[in-house]
């Protein structure tokens, strides 16, 4: 005889309930360990990563380049064929770099056959891209006395130009390199001082750090004007990573944190330009972001991090949360081991993301038309599909975590339906997050709160100018000069990297007759 869940004895019942709890738990931590073997071991990216993609891209490349120069030297139509091809780049460099014509002529000019004298009838051109090494030079500042052979108190000189650092050797385009080398280009300071050893430079790294220091001091004024024509925007992107500070006195670092806000109004056809910019705070308390963003109205995109919720109490700022930090959670689980659900949950938000391809690109109108049209369906449909799954599964496994993550966000998930200019996700400022990590990770840490802000506001910068299309080098050195001879605050929105406007000299070309 059967008896039924009703009819066992309690302390059955409490046995049956506590097996059951123990194997839900048991599932929750095997899920657990997977994720970290997957974590440790594996692969965390849902897409192949482009720099890896990258890498092997290069190697075959190679490979077939290695194969293809063995057939030229044993073919000469496959030779021949190669030439040909090279020669479409021809024109394509760039217009603005210097040309130096080398002319390859004759010996004589005399004809062969007859000896009468040759006339010209055309040339074959071809353009080739050289490269100068960097090298340092040496500016001599020349400023002449004048004496009056009447009045002999009397001397006149013109006044010395203003430096970045008085009594310093580097120039603004030198202490640009310094900044740029080590903020986009991720080199420390001390290897930055190895590589101009090499070339006969003493710079010690204190030496570097100082210049760093005092660059980054005068461009607070722009990192502040940069934060403001942020916070006038409509729609921001809001995100933050650790950042790593030594805390003197304890030989220790402490984990302080880069804010960091972004507009890209880009995929909707919006007017105003790209831009990025780092604030640091020590610790990430839900303060942080509610005094950065003082006087913000408009829609803020963000991850699940419940310490923006703060600033949606006062009914000014709308949260709209990541699809791909939805999609991750289902991802975990669905790669670490065979999961329907989890499965089925990222076929739907991948037919959501075919949707945001296909429209990228077109005005904030057409963009919120096409969603209403195609995404609201889909959309309606699975949080009613989430909710029934949910009640079919254990409370504690991580499957079930997954779910309430996403309905609990359901109403900031969804604002992009309704809102052409929110876009399915927070990547755009993901995406600046990365060059903060790699430099984490070459760098190690900051050597102290103040040299914190300094990475902030100069790769606020460099990070704003390269979303524009602007090259940093150019845009700091001028920009430091400028600031340096006087620049009036009134007008800091000149310095700003949307409005740099690189000087392209055209340099002449330098003829080198060869025979």
């Amino acid at each position: 005889m059967t008896m039924t869940a009703d009819e066992l004895p309690d302390d059955l019942n409490a046995l049956r309930a506590m097996v059951l709890s123990r194997e839900a738990e048991n599932a929750r931590l095997r899920q657990i360990i997977k994720e970290l073997q997957r974590h440790r071991f594996g692969r965390r990216a849902e897409t192949l990563p482009e720099d890896q993609l990258l890498l092997g891209l290069e190697e075959a490349e190679q490979v077939e380049t290695d194969g293809l120069e063995e057939k030229e030297h044993a073919s000469s139509d496959l030779h021949r064929e190669r030439v040909a091809k090279r020669r479409i780049n021809r024109g394509s460099l760039p217009a603005h770099l210097p040309r130096i014509d080398v002319v390859i002529d004759i010996e004589s000019h005399d004809c062969p056959c007859c000896g009468n004298g040759l006339h010209r009838i055309g040339e074959d051109v071809s353009e080739k891209l050289d490269i100068v090494p960097a090298q340092f030079r040496v500016l001599v500042t020349r400023r002449p006395k004048y004496a009056c052979r009447v009045c002999e108190e009397v001397v006149v000189q013109a006044p010395a130009p203003t430096r970045l650092i008085e009594g310093g050797i580097p120039t603004e385009a030198t202490v640009a390199q310094v900044l740029v080398s080590k903020y986009a280009d991720h080199l420390p300071l001390y290897r930055q001082a190895q590589i101009y050893k090499r070339q006969g430079i003493d710079l010690n790294r204190s030496t570097l750090a100082d210049w760093v220091g005092r660059a980054a001091w005068h461009l607070r004024p722009v990192h502040q004007r940069l934060l403001e024509h942020l916070k006038a925007s409509s729609k921001l992107f809001a995100d933050e990573t650790t950042a790593p500070v030594l805390d003197p006195g304890r030989g220790k670092t402490k984990t302080g944190q880069l804010w960091a806000y972004a507009r890209d109004d880009r995929p909707w056809q919006g007017a105003d330009p790209p831009g990025v910019i780092y604030v640091y705070a020590p610790d990430r308390k839900s303060e942080r972001p509610m005094a950065h963003l003082d006087g913000f109205v408009g829609v803020l995109q963000v991850d699940g991090y419940v310490g923006y919720r703060a600033l949606a109490a006062g009914n000014s700022v709308f949260l709209a949360f990541c699809w791909s930090h939805v999609r991750r959670r289902f991802y975990e689980l669905s790669a670490a081991a065979p999961a329907p659900i989890a499965s089925e949950a990222l076929r739907r938000i991948a037919e959501l993301y075919k949707i945001e391809d296909d429209i990228r690109g077109i005005t904030h109108e057409e963009r919120r038309a096409v969603r209403q049209e195609t995404s609201r369906p889909i959309i309606d449909s699975l949080a009613p599909w989430l909710t029934k799954q949910l009640s079919l599964i254990s409370q504690k496994t991580k499957l079930a975590e997954a779910i309430r993550y996403t309905l609990s966000r359901w109403d900031g998930l969804t604002r992009f339906i309704d809102d052409g200019r929110i876009e399915i996700d927070s990547n755009t400022v993901e995406r600046s997050i990365r060059p903060i990590a790699l430099n984490r990770k070459n760098a190690l840490f900051a050597g102290s709160d103040a040299g914190a802000e300094h990475w902030a506001t100069i790769a606020s910068l460099i990070e704003t100018a390269k979303l524009n299309d602007v090259e940093p080098l150019a845009y700091l050195a001028d920009v430091i000069s400028k600031i340096v001879n006087g620049h009036p605050n009134s007008q800091l929105d000149d310095l700003l990297p949307w409005a740099f406007r690189p000087a392209r000299n055209q340099a002449r070309g330098l003829r080198i007759p060869l025979r």
